[in-house]
């Protein structure tokens, strides 16, 4: 008979943060043992929200008896101890059938963005070491602190900082401008936020200092860069895909909440443009760290064929005021999503909702290309004149997502003399009828049609904004409180 499912894991180990959230719908049935001491544990089991019962491996007596290779690693015991199955890393049929094993549903959905499988890192006791217990809250074990250098008088310090930016000038980080930065943060400097893809660079609070000094931020702007490093490190984001892939995608900011007047962020008119040092510095601060940490440069591991002007700064505020629905989120948060530039919807003759809606429709369908169907997400930005016309007809915000989900479609003439490749895709298309004419449904639910209201007051224009792949090969919209 099955008892339990032991859990090992490390606390920078980023497959054990993946694996967590899983594993944490088998609540008891699990038993987390952790490889690092009591209080790099007590974080991971805040941050990761861990509702199992966590042991620490006091002496790593307990993984030197099961000696796994790698973490996470999973052991599945019958009513005596003995070991039944075991696996290593990250597997989503995997976790499926232990969960089985235990006599609950499935666990792992193989369409929620994150990848089916995923390696991990080596267990601690393999690599002759001892419980640690360092004084590092979030991921672990801290690395070493940044490089420190002192430059000649003949060097001009912003000439030289070019290297560690985008072709744009950058603020040189002095210990100075970086320790006043720190001092906006009750986090030590040398605490591991995140591991940036695709090199896993080690993301400390004074390295994103440190970027955020280059990026011209205030310091105040740590309280909401800390969290948004956490959301692009998130593997349901997948910021290594995003970072190495030749589409357009760029990571899209979108700040709900307080925070949003408390530090200056623009939400009404030029909402995409220059408009704010918040929005520009916190975007920039964000492409700096995934180039200086992260390491994708262009024209070496970031390949993106024509690229995005959204890889400078790519930033905007909701506008709450005049949204006459609910907010993207509640509360101060951050949200990430992988983002083409915006396509412009100007819509100045429609006089109801639903027509101005329907017009929309028209520039939804075209995202990705127009005979791409079933499996992309979009942004809608809505301009407040736009939004106010469909309210007037009183459409909620859900409603207005269902009609553009119900009237987004593409002709199935346009698939006339298709290719084998492309019959076989259209055979998973589903067919529907909008306004009397045979179509396929652009998306697979309405779900993945996001709405925000941003942008000046006068003016009827929004925008649509097109993603990178979805699902298990791409990237989902993530969002971290602030």
């Amino acid at each position: 008979m099955v008892e339990k499912l032991l859990f090992f894991f490390e606390t920078d180990c980023p497959t054990c943060r993946l694996a967590a959230p899983y594993l944490n719908r088998l609540g008891a049935k699990v038993t987390a043992i952790s490889q690092d001491g009591e209080e790099a544990t007590a974080e991971f089991v805040r941050q990761t929200g861990l509702r199992m019962r966590v042991e620490v491996d006091d002496g790593l007596r307990l993984s030197r008896r099961f000696d796994p290779e790698f973490v996470p690693a999973l052991y599945l015991l019958d009513g005596q101890g003995q070991v039944l199955e075991s696996h290593v890393g990250f597997d989503k049929e995997v976790l499926n059938r232990l969960a089985a094993a235990l006599g609950s549903g499935p666990i792992a959905d193989p369409y929620d963005g994150a990848p089916s499988r995923k390696p991990g890192c080596g267990s601690r006791h393999r690599e002759g070491g001892q419980v640690r217990d360092v004084p590092v809250t979030s991921a672990g074990v801290s690395p070493a602190p940044a490089t420190r250098m002192a430059l000649d008088d003949s060097l001009d310090p912003i000439d030289y900082c070019r290297q560690f930016g985008d072709p744009l000038p950058v603020v040189p980080p002095t210990v100075e401008r970086v320790e006043r930065m720190l001092r906006a943060t009750p986090l030590p400097a040398q605490e591991l936020v995140a591991r940036v893809p695709p090199n896993y660079g080690a993301a400390t609070v004074e390295k994103i200092a440190a970027n955020a000094v280059m990026a011209g931020c205030a310091p105040e702007m740590m309280r909401v860069l800390i969290p948004l490093v956490r959301a692009a490190c998130d593997e349901r984001f997948n910021i290594h895909g995003i970072q190495a892939t030749t589409h357009f995608a760029a990571p899209l900011i979108i700040v709900n909440g307080p925070v949003r007047k408390e530090l200056g962020f623009a939400c009404g008119s030029n909402v995409f443009s220059n408009v704010a040092r918040a929005n520009s510095t916190l975007g920039r601060a964000l492409q700096l760290i995934l180039t200086n940490l992260g390491g994708a440069r262009p024209g070496e591991i970031d390949m993106s064929a024509l690229g995005n002007p959204g890889k400078f700064s790519y930033c905007i505020a909701e506008n709450e005021e005049q949204s006459p629905w609910p907010p993207l989120h509640d509360g101060s948060a951050v949200t990430l999503f992988a983002a083409e530039p915006p396509h412009g919807v100007s819509e100045h003759t429609a006089r109801s909702g639903r027509e101005v809606l329907k017009t929309i429709c028209y520039s939804l369908a075209t995202v990705w290309n127009y005979r791409s169907c079933a499996g992309r997400e979009a942004l809608v930005v809505i301009g407040p004149e736009h939004a106010r016309t469909i309210a007037r007809d009183g459409i909620t915000k859900d409603e207005a997502r269902q009609l553009l989900f119900d009237n987004t479609g593409v002709p199935l003439r346009v698939f006339e003399n298709t290719d084998a490749e492309g019959t076989q895709l259209v055979k998973m298309y589903q067919e529907i009828t909008i306004d009397g004419q045979r179509c396929y449904r652009k998306f697979q639910s309405p779900e993945a049609i996001h709405i925000v209201v941003a942008g000046g007051t006068a003016g009827k224009f929004s925008a649509v904004i097109g993603s990178w792949a979805t699902g298990t090969r791409g990237s989902l919209m993530v969002t971290y409180p602030v």
